[in-house]
């Protein structure tokens, strides 16, 4: 899945999961394929409605999901694969990581 960037989103209110993340020195099996399946999973979740996400050299990146409500958050956390992949995530792939939810209420673009 290649989603568009950026994303293409409704009117607010609606919610932005942010997880800021510094990967760790090698990319360790089999991070790009989960990415990827996650993304794909998450994309088919009830209340998800976009995914931008970036990540330089060093490995320092940004990824944020965007959701219709803190329902539809919870219960993506909830998913038995999404859980899996987080635990190799504090494993493996992970140097540091942060998780923020917030509310959005305005939004701008071109």
């Amino acid at each position: 899945m290649n989603p568009s960037f950026p994303a293409k989103l409704p009117k607010p209110p609606y919610y932005a999961v942010i997880f800021p993340s510094v990967r760790t020195s090698t990319d360790e099996e089999g991070y790009q394929a989960m990415a990827e399946t996650m993304t794909e999973r998450a994309s088919k979740q009830p209340g998800f409605l976009g995914i931008e996400s970036v990540r330089d050299e060093q490995g320092l990146g940004i990824t944020v999901s965007y959701w219709t409500d803190e329902a539809s958050i919870a219960n993506w956390k909830a998913d038995g694969e999404h859980a899996q992949a987080r635990k190799l995530g504090r494993e493996k792939w992970y140097g540091d990581f942060a998780l923020r939810v917030a509310k959005v209420e305005r939004a701008y673009s071109l």
